[in-house]
């Protein structure tokens, strides 16, 4: 095995994936929402950092190879997992997040059962945009988070009639209620739009892989 820049990038990035669910077990929030979004980015940069360097010096392996697509499944089931876990369960939420789910799981499976054959499943530029669309729909999932939590400790001891008047601008919002709501809102539904976006490049790209592996499931005659 080769122990390269880029190697060691995909291989951080693989161990920062279960570390995002650690932020929440050792952090209180928005806290952990903030670390789990930092790491989130920086493992997401470093999806394109490696592949970019293991191109430019010629330092593509076949470690590489292996461990790059495990470390960006990793980074987004572990995600989604933290973030439906900590959400109210909306289905808007939870829909998008198991298509997402049952397609990893299913191109892994056929990967496995065609074994040597698994070459034919290359991962395509639609793969690739919608692992870039994955990970943008969850970062902007944690932000949301950051949003809603510190909207919550702004209006900390407020009864319900002295934030809406807050927010209707009858008192002025010394807290900054306003703009943190806003923030929670827009964050959410662009979140949401995105991961919706993702679900549907999620469905189509795992078509793909079915139609080009159908040959090889085809039973003997």
């Amino acid at each position: 095995m080769k122990w390269t820049l880029p190697n060691i990038l995909t291989l951080l990035r693989l161990l920062a994936a279960p570390a995002v669910a650690v932020m929440f077990l050792y952090f209180s929030r928005p806290y952990a929402d903030w670390f789990a979004l930092v790491l989130f980015l920086s493992a997401a940069i470093t999806d394109w950092f490696d592949g970019y360097l293991a191109r430019a010096w010629k330092q593509e392996t076949k470690l590489g190879a292996m461990l790059d697509p495990i470390a960006d499944k990793a980074m987004v089931v572990i995600a989604l997992m933290v973030i439906v876990g900590y959400s109210s369960m909306s289905p808007w939420l939870v829909l998008p997040a198991t298509f997402i789910l049952f397609r990893e799981v299913f191109v892994s499976g056929l990967r496995e059962y065609l074994g040597d054959t698994a070459g034919t499943l290359k991962v395509t530029p639609l793969a690739k945009w919608k692992t870039t669309v994955q990970m943008l729909a969850i970062s902007v999932l944690f932000a949301q988070g950051i949003f809603e939590h510190y909207l919550g400790m702004s209006a900390w001891g407020m009864d319900q009639a002295l934030v809406d008047q807050i927010m209707s601008g009858e008192v002025e919002d010394l807290q900054g209620l306003a703009w943190k709501f806003h923030g929670m809102e827009w964050s959410g539904r662009l979140g949401l739009w995105l991961l919706w976006l993702a679900a549907a490049m999620t469905l189509v790209s795992g078509f793909d892989y079915l139609r080009k592996a159908m040959p090889h499931l085809k039973e003997g005659r």
